[in-house]
């Protein structure tokens, strides 16, 4: 009985994370540049010795996130940027390091900084923050190059503030933080350097990219989940009632 409460239970906790993952997916729905979540599990044989091969376990497989392409939303809005292909990131400053989304709802922070609707700001193409004068208005090319005109200046006295670093990584090494922002698997234990700036990238202005979330795929798993996780508690008070009569019959043949 042990042997199977607990195939039942492991089953039933490895539904609870994947149903954790859909979750966060559907509450990310209207989340611009957000990625959905994987949860990857596959069944392995309870190797004790004991049990017949057909008793099976399940283990969670390396998580990751799907990297299509979200739906494009036009804005109209100067600072709204999206990536016009599946490839690319902007890149961003963190506590941690140089962090990468493709969430591109810039904004004007209180210290004159560029930054994400995050608060996190962006770097330019020679890797540090980009300072915005007071009250300017800003205007973002398709190569990420980023001017400026001064409030009260005349229309031909345009500054250039620099170009965004847009960066093409392999998705297959990106690691999602808990700051909703990825970044290069680390190396040997240590942090991955910044990448490279590639100047191929292009943007769409006034744009920005959705999530690539299918909601109704989410939510049609989260059914099938509670299902399944039903499932798995009538497996274990199946086998509870099998042991009341195991011992009823004990006791009476006693």
């Amino acid at each position: 009985m042990d042997r199977i409460i607990y195939t039942a239970m492991n089953g039933a906790a490895r539904i609870t994370e994947h149903q954790a993952a859909l979750s966060n997916n559907m509450a990310n729905v209207n989340t611009a540049g957000f990625r959905e979540q994987i949860a990857l599990y596959r069944s392995v044989p309870v190797t004790d010795g004991v049990s017949l091969p057909t008793r099976v376990s399940t283990v969670a497989s390396t998580p990751g996130n799907s990297f299509q392409m979200g739906t494009m939303q036009t804005t109209g809005r100067d600072l709204d940027v999206a990536l016009s292909s599946e490839n690319g990131w902007i890149a961003v400053q963190t506590p941690q390091g140089e962090a990468y989304t493709r969430a591109g709802s810039l904004q004007v922070g209180i210290n004159g900084l560029l930054q994400t609707s995050l608060g996190q700001p962006v770097l330019s193409d020679q890797g540090g923050p980009i300072d915005v004068p007071d009250q300017a208005a800003l205007t973002i090319t398709s190569d990420g190059t980023i001017t400026a005109i001064g409030a009260g200046d005349a229309p031909n006295n345009i500054l250039n503030l620099g170009r965004l670093k847009l960066v093409n990584p392999d998705n297959t090494q990106l690691v999602h933080g808990d700051d909703g922002v990825f970044r290069m698997a680390p190396v040997n234990g240590n942090p991955a350097p910044p990448l490279p700036a590639d100047p191929g990238l292009r943007l769409l202005s006034g744009v920005l990219e959705g999530s690539n979330t299918n909601p109704m795929a989410s939510m049609v798993g989260m059914i099938e989940n509670a299902r399944r996780f039903e499932q798995q508690m009538q497996v274990i008070q199946q086998s509870d009632r099998n042991a009341e009569r195991a011992n009823g019959i004990l006791s009476v043949s006693a």
